[in-house]
């Protein structure tokens, strides 16, 4: 795969957010991780911050929701996806909220405890 980029490191290409709301997410492997629901923006700096992804559930029952900090991403170009460098039963284990739930994204140790849980910088 050497096609794989950081998200950060797209450079002049530019999409939209809602061509990446669905899309899938993979893990190094090739095995489907979950896919995109949303992008948060950092409204200070307008940068995304977070893809939450949703994992489990049939038809939007019982699935989990994550927030992966956008770093932890890479964009397979060659496949068009998004690969993250993690396994099913981590993201099983991941701190996650369902969509009724979501967590407090200004809370500085929430934030710092989901950069460590994914090994990314914060």
């Amino acid at each position: 795969m050497n096609n794989i980029i950081p998200s950060s490191r797209l450079g002049s290409r530019v999409l939209s957010a809602s061509t990446l709301s669905g899309d899938d997410v993979y893990d190094p492997r090739g095995e489907k991780l979950g896919s995109i629901k949303e992008l948060m923006l950092d409204i200070e700096n307008g940068k995304v911050c977070y893809a939450v992804l949703s994992f489990g559930g049939f038809l939007s029952l019982g699935e989990k929701l994550f927030a992966v900090p956008w770093s932890a991403l890479k964009v397979d170009t060659e496949n068009k996806r998004f690969i993250m460098d993690t396994t099913e039963e981590r993201m099983k284990n991941a701190p996650g909220f369902d969509s009724d739930h979501w967590p407090n994204m200004a809370d500085t140790s929430w934030e710092k405890s989901i950069y460590s849980y994914y090994d990314t910088r914060y």
